[in-house]
């Protein structure tokens, strides 16, 4: 199978898209009325993705990406509010980011101006912006209501302040009158962080974090609170070692366990999956976040709060010397980090089309998720780093002689929650597991259970 490795395959795919982005914005304002063209693909955290149904040549083979807010937020917390004022500063270097009138604006640049040359341009849609009136947003919000995923709708909802959606390529499926006759079948697949951290701003309570990927760590988290049912085999640390063997394993992982990470489309729809170049670059994130959160704390003129818990520690002086870094050199770090944290959850598209007798296969491969992450999230990211390796290393994971799986429950149990009610889940059994479960050094119950009880 061969074919060109980029957005749309060929100068004629390319047109079309080339000729929309030479304007920023598009001349038209979607109505209520134009709500029923648009039916849900998917969502992320941050936004709604819509595909268009109807006939209209400028929409079709095009999605909506709208933004959300937290269900419990305020409306206008994100609708039209630009970069702060350090944002400004961190992303200042990037032609026409800070000048930006809204973050929207800013986050569209941000996909131009930073993650196409880092990814290649002939890999990414950065889209094109269109006005939509309220009553398209609440009336598309209303029609899609029943297809999304409950935990999503209790989250967040459209924006109903928004005054503008971005709109790109849809990366499922091939423009519209290229190859007519034939299928298309197109793979999204969201590979995670794939390497280890090596940083010596690492605790060494922490040190789990160099042997075991965090992909690994956080889907034991999510078992426990019940974001996912069953673990998953996939590792990262596959999909990217350029092992033809480790990749097809890590592809076949995917399929099996899927979550949010793997999804299969027919001609645009989807068929398998959840409804729930980049090694290099997430590798921008060289001293881990337990180093750029000084360097965090610095930048946005706040005492540093991992220091002050930390007190005493052996690395101490290491610590010191981020804080005694240039402002330049901080901003870089922090810049380096969010721009890596982009790599980590973005999709990577690939799309087939069938000719028949015997004729080439053109593809299609494109990244798409290219999302800002705001400069406020450093604290949540570290938080949630240290909370995915405390709970990973008070379940004190240990492989025995045997090849099986010891783990002390002791962090359920102090807790007073007993053990999550989605651990009896058994599926496809293998090996045995040990679970030792103790209340507080007491009473030991042991319990014999199946491989992919706990992990896959």
């Amino acid at each position: 199978m061969s074919g060109s490795f980029s957005t749309c395959g060929t100068k004629d795919m390319v047109g079309e898209l080339d000729e929309m982005m030479d304007n920023q914005w598009m001349a038209a304002v979607l109505g209520a009325k134009d709500a029923v063209e648009w039916i849900y693909r998917g969502e992320g955290a941050a936004n709604l993705v819509l595909a268009y149904c109807g006939s209209a040549p400028k929409f079709v083979g095009k999605v909506l990406r709208i933004q959300k807010v937290p269900a419990n937020g305020s409306e206008c917390e994100n609708g039209h509010s630009a970069l702060t004022k350090l944002e400004c500063i961190l992303w200042g270097k990037f032609e026409g980011i800070v000048s930006a009138p809204t973050r929207e604006t800013a986050e569209q640049l941000y996909v131009q101006k930073v993650m196409c040359p880092l990814l290649g341009s002939e890999h990414v849609d950065a889209g094109i912006h269109v006005l939509v009136s309220r009553e398209f947003l609440e009336a598309v919000e209303k029609k899609v209501l029943g297809q999304r995923p409950s935990w999503r709708v209790d989250a967040a909802k459209v924006n109903p302040l928004c005054d503008s959606v971005l709109l790109i390529a849809d990366h499922s499926k091939f423009p519209h009158g290229i190859f007519k006759e034939d299928f298309c079948i197109s793979v999204e697949i969201k590979p995670k962080g794939g390497f280890l951290p090596v940083s010596e701003f690492i605790a060494e309570e922490n040190a789990v974090k160099k042997k075991i990927p965090r992909f690994k760590m956080h889907q034991l988290l999510k078992l426990h609170q019940g974001k996912i049912r069953k673990l998953s085999k996939y590792d990262p640390l596959d999909m990217f070692s350029g092992s033809k063997d480790r990749v097809q394993r890590a592809i076949k992982s995917l399929f099996l366990t899927p979550q949010n990470n793997f999804r299969v489309f027919l001609n645009g729809s989807l068929a398998f999956g959840g409804m729930d170049g980049s090694a290099d670059i997430q590798k921008l994130d060289a001293i881990d976040i337990e180093g750029a959160i000084h360097a965090y704390y610095d930048i946005v003129s706040q005492p540093c709060m991992v220091c002050r818990e930390k007190d005493g520690n052996k690395l101490s002086g290491r610590y010191s010397s981020l804080h005694s870094m240039p402002r330049d050199e901080k901003l870089k770090i922090v810049r380096d980090y969010l721009i890596s944290s982009t790599a980590k959850d973005l999709s990577l598209m690939i799309s087939f089309r069938s000719r028949g007798n015997n004729l080439e296969s053109p593809y299609k491969a494109s990244f798409i998720d290219l999302d800002m992450k705001p400069l406020k999230k450093m604290e949540y990211y570290y938080k949630l780093d240290q909370q995915i390796v405390s709970f990973y290393v008070k379940m004190d994971i240990n492989k025995g002689k045997e090849g099986k799986v010891v783990a002390s429950f002791d962090f359920f149990l102090s807790a007073g929650s007993g053990l999550p009610e989605n651990i009896p889940h058994c599926e496809n059994v293998s090996e045995d597991v040990v679970l030792d479960l103790s209340t507080h050094g007491s009473n030991k119950i042991n319990f014999h259970m199946f491989e992919h009880t706990i992990f896959l």
